[in-house]
């Protein structure tokens, strides 16, 4: 599902308009997207936790070269799925 098929379908479900509930979606994303930024967690009760994990450096390798490569550390994004969601998804 892309961002216009989402928006569709929490319209229908909804009753908002197409343009309240992109509005509504871009909101979601930024708020969750600087709260990650500054290292805080969002948990949506049912859903699952977003927060940041922290990657280590590493050694990789160039699958086309044989080459080694050095993998800086970074950080990223990860969502802890909840109790309810991965019920409904293994029923």
């Amino acid at each position: 599902m892309n961002k216009a098929e989402l928006v569709n379908a929490i319209a229908n479900e909804t009753g908002l308009s197409k343009k309240d509930t992109e509005a509504t979606i871009n909101s979601f994303v930024n708020v969750v997207s600087n709260a990650l930024v500054n290292k805080d967690k969002v948990q949506l009760i049912g859903f699952g936790t977003f927060e940041t994990r922290e990657r280590a450096a590493r050694t990789g390798k160039n699958p086309q070269t044989g080459e080694t490569l050095n993998i800086p550390a970074s950080t990223t994004a990860a969502l802890k799925v909840g109790k309810a969601l991965k019920e409904k998804l293994n029923k």
